[in-house]
């Protein structure tokens, strides 16, 4: 019976990697279709998201059904609820690469300013970052990896505040709504690198049993 939960676990952990992949994937599809304006991405991205949905609310029901069956404590405990959280967060990135998607469609017929678009892809190299940080860092249980997570999602924000400047240069009112839907673009990705960071938090929490003081400290401050 042992043996059968700690594969239980084993299956649960990395189902809750495949997600995170997934995302990782599908937000390198919906960067490239708002800089490219590629319609197939946008599509893919949007069926995406179904799998997305799918896999994290079945990471949910496995966890409830092993905590019905198998009566999980401590550490195991800890793991079940801490993969189920996580799986929570990648659901929100997987509606924000939709959000990424619908962007790229109401762009994709109007090629705006270069520099924002190149403000985009470099945003998006961060997120990726970040993203394969987070899935390292749960796959080894890497506390300090975790933890640096943070530091890893400050340039996105830099970036993020960098756009509302670009966007007070444009003077042309077809510019400046092409614009704006950047400026969200922009936001979304800020997003999902934020909802990452909640996941290296937890990260910490599954490794050592307390939350990281440091960071709620920072949060509150």
């Amino acid at each position: 019976m042992r043996e059968s939960f700690r594969q239980d676990l084993k299956d649960l952990k990395m189902e809750t990697l495949l997600i995170g992949r997934i995302i990782l994937s599908s937000t390198k599809d919906a960067v490239r279709a708002l800089v490219e304006g590629d319609m197939d991405l946008v599509e893919k991205v949007l069926e995406t998201e179904d799998e997305v949905d799918r896999r994290c609310l079945g990471v949910e029901e496995r966890s409830l059904e092993i905590i019905a069956t198998q009566f999980p404590v401590a550490r195991d405990l800890r793991l079940i609820h801490s993969l189920t959280y996580m799986a929570m967060h990648m659901e929100r990135m997987g509606d924000l690469d939709v959000n990424l998607a619908k962007a790229a469609r109401r762009t994709a017929n109007r090629r705006g300013p270069q520099t924002l678009y190149d403000l985009i892809q470099a945003q998006g190299n961060l997120v990726y970052r970040v993203l394969e940080a987070m899935i390292d860092a749960l796959d080894r249980y890497d506390l300090e990896l975790a933890r640096k997570l943070p530091e890893l999602d400050e340039p996105i924000d830099h970036l993020y505040k960098q756009f509302f400047r670009e966007l007070a240069r444009l003077t042309d009112e077809d510019e400046i709504e092409w614009a704006s839907s950047m400026v969200m673009a922009s936001r979304y990705l800020e997003r999902i690198a934020d909802n990452a960071v909640d996941i290296g938090e937890r990260i910490t929490y599954l490794v050592t049993g307390d939350f990281d003081v440091n960071t709620i400290e920072s949060e509150e401050g």
